[in-house]
């Protein structure tokens, strides 16, 4: 036995848009309530994360400065030690030779040691400006993880308030998209989405479109009183319907 299609008629299409525009206002305000937060959070998530990438980064360029300056001590310990054996090896030279030799050894050796020190005193400084880098991002990146509990908190009280009544509109709003046809559900949803306050379908209020506010002509209002096709403002793209098929809710 075939299926038997029922009718909707354009008027109970429109009821039906009605209805849904109304819960989904409703959950808009809603959402509204929270506000920014969301954005607020994800913003300052992704702060932190600069912060302690740039954190990381800094401690490990500290930490090659340190290995940098211990090298340079050991090598001056090492160039030290040059010099007294190279010292000691003067009191036995035996020729000119050996003695020049030995002298350039020296003097090579401190240079050596004035080089390192002249190095380990740029690291210094160096790991000096590191550290104040690394507390001056430490103390930013406390106060942006403080920032971000406030606010957690903040959208996590709201959302506690909120969130059954929206539970329950969102139901609401899904028995209300099952009574209309699928085309018409899309083109609600693109304007929706499109608009600035999700007003998706408004009523002609004082011959114009209640959502750009724009006059519509006679002829046009005429034809949405009628309910026999759905109409939408020339304008703006909104659904229109009359004033007096909402007092029929």
């Amino acid at each position: 036995m075939a299926k038997k299609t029922i009718s909707v008629s354009v008027e109970e299409k429109l009821k039906a848009l009605y209805d849904l525009q109304c819960v989904d206002s409703e959950i808009d305000q809603l959402r509204i309530v929270r506000g920014e937060l969301p954005v607020e959070i994800q913003e300052l998530e992704d702060e932190i994360a600069r912060i302690e990438y740039r954190l990381e980064k800094f401690k490990d360029e500290k930490s090659s400065l340190k290995d940098e300056l211990k090298g340079r001590k050991e090598a001056i310990k090492n160039s030290t030690e040059l010099i007294q054996r190279y010292k000691s090896q003067l009191e036995n030279i035996k020729n000119n030779r050996e003695f020049t030799s030995l002298t350039k050894e020296v003097e090579f050796q401190e240079l050596e040691i004035e080089l390192s020190e002249k190095k380990i005193n740029e690291f210094k400084a160096k790991i000096l400006m590191k550290d104040e880098v690394i507390s001056s991002n430490t103390e930013v990146l406390t106060e942006k993880k403080e920032d971000l509990e406030v606010k957690k908190s903040e959208l996590a009280e709201i959302t506690t308030e909120t969130e059954t009544e929206e539970k329950s509109l969102m139901l609401k709003s899904n028995r209300a998209q099952k009574k209309i046809d699928a085309r018409l559900l899309s083109s609600y949803h693109r304007i929706r989405a499109s608009v600035r306050n999700g007003l998706a379908l408004v009523s002609v209020d004082r011959d114009a479109c209640g959502g750009c506010f724009n006059k519509i002509p006679p002829q046009r209002q005429l034809d949405i009183k009628l309910h026999k096709k759905i109409i939408v403002c020339e304008h703006c793209g909104r659904i229109l319907v009359d004033s007096n098929i909402l007092s029929e809710q």
